[in-house]
């Protein structure tokens, strides 16, 4: 009669590093491209130029205005009869159509970054929770990759002192 030994913890630390390595592989490739457009995004990099009209209640005072558009730094330039011109469009105060340019990403990129920038109110809010958890399991469970008198497993504490001290110098910074 066989008798089966007991997994150690050590091995079930790396079958589930493994499974769940794998698994992150795609929700961190869309992470990586998103940071890095976020990195970038007060530049023109990846962004086009559009025409938005909207519709909006007529005679809007400039404050209004500019809260239910959501363009920053809104000013109004002048006002000519119903006509209210600011930055890259005009507002009718008769008819409450608002056109204008604003420059963007495309749609689909938007959404990627909205990822990053989920909160609890958002219907993405659990997959990126979900995201982050898995994340710090990997961190964690990295610890018990290798015997803790092993090589690797010292080489992977000064490779952990290493990230944690750049952590807190780019705080610093």
């Amino acid at each position: 009669m066989e008798v089966k030994k007991k997994k150690s913890v050590q091995h079930w630390m790396r079958s589930l590093h493994r499974d769940i390595g794998y698994l992150m592989i795609g929700m961190t490739l869309i992470y990586a491209i998103s940071g890095i457009i976020l990195v970038y995004r007060d530049t023109g990099f990846l962004k086009s130029e559009k025409t938005i009209t909207r519709q909006l209640p007529p005679n809007l005072e400039e404050q209004q205005l500019g809260m239910m558009l959501h363009l920053f730094d809104f000013k109004v330039e002048k006002t000519e009869g119903d006509l209210v011109y600011f930055g890259n469009g005009t507002y009718n105060k008769a008819t409450g159509e608002a056109i204008y340019q604003a420059v963007g990403l495309p749609e689909f990129m938007n959404k990627l970054n909205g990822l990053h920038k989920a909160s609890s109110q958002t219907k993405t809010h659990w997959f990126t929770t979900v995201f982050g958890v898995l994340m710090l399991f990997l961190a964690l469970s990295s610890l018990w990759m290798f015997k803790a008198r092993s090589k690797h497993f010292k080489r992977g504490m000064v490779f952990s002192a290493l990230g944690l001290a750049l952590a807190v110098v780019m705080l610093v910074m």
